[in-house]
């Protein structure tokens, strides 16, 4: 099911009370310990302590192994796509298939502007000029303005995809936003991630059987060698490793 940003709770806790569930869950859940939690045991913890409505998960649709994960703990799970208007077709129709076989509420986030707007304003092709601007406007503003709406979201963050996520939390409090963050796959290896997908038959973006081991926008996203750094087709010939939305 696919439907506008509509957040289902209307009373939300405090930051300073979801910093504190965050250190509480950081202690169960051994974040970052050589007694980690498996996700299956992050996401429970998820379901005992938010409702419903207040848990979001970010997804790519690179692949929908973490929003089928969720849905077996949070049936009907918010689940926000960023519609950057750039992405690869094969992205969108991950995206349509997941939201038509899992039970999750896909939700289609856009930027303040078109593509074509965002031209006039700004210059074309603004991801090739200044992608980190391009990238605060087209996916960490919207963002952040759709998480407003909840308490915790969950990302797929993997320690394994770069150098940049090595130390990635289990589960952290976001100070950005005010608001915890989970990474239920964050000691997933690719061999996992790929199990998972053929035991449960969810669907996967069939650019991974292209060599794009790591899904962004389309312009900014080039295939790698086998063995590559999974994100080193990510923003190829530049210093940039990041879109921004995940601050570790």
């Amino acid at each position: 099911m696919t439907v506008d940003l509509a957040p289902r709770v209307s009373a939300l806790r405090t930051a300073d009370e979801l910093r504190e569930i965050a250190l509480a869950g950081v202690e169960e859940l051994g974040s970052g310990t050589d007694h980690e939690a498996t996700a299956a045991e992050a996401l429970a913890w998820v379901a005992r302590t938010f409702d419903t409505g207040a848990v979001a998960v970010a997804s790519s649709m690179a692949n929908t192994v973490l929003p089928h994960l969720v849905s077996q703990h949070v049936p009907g799970v918010d689940v926000l796509f960023l519609d950057t208007g750039y992405h690869f077709i094969e992205t969108l129709a991950t995206r349509d298939v997941a939201a038509e076989d899992l039970d999750i509420r896909l939700v289609n986030i856009t930027p303040e502007h078109t593509v074509a707007e965002q031209d006039a304003r700004h210059g074309k092709d603004l991801f090739a000029t200044d992608p980190e601007a391009c990238c605060a406007m087209r996916k960490v503003e919207p963002l952040g303005g759709a998480l407003d709406g909840y308490e915790v979201w969950i990302s797929g963050v993997r320690r394994e995809e770069s150098i940049t996520r090595r130390n990635a939390p289990l589960v952290t409090f976001d100070h950005k936003r005010g608001m915890v963050k989970v990474n239920p796959l964050v000691t997933w290896m690719r061999d996992e991630l790929y199990g998972y997908a053929a035991e449960h038959r969810v669907p996967m973006n069939l650019l991974l059987d292209a060599g794009y081991p790591s899904i962004g926008c389309e312009p900014c996203t080039q295939p790698v060698e086998e063995g590559a750094d999974p994100r080193s087709g990510r923003w190829a010939g530049s210093t940039k490793v990041e879109c921004g939305i995940h601050v570790i």
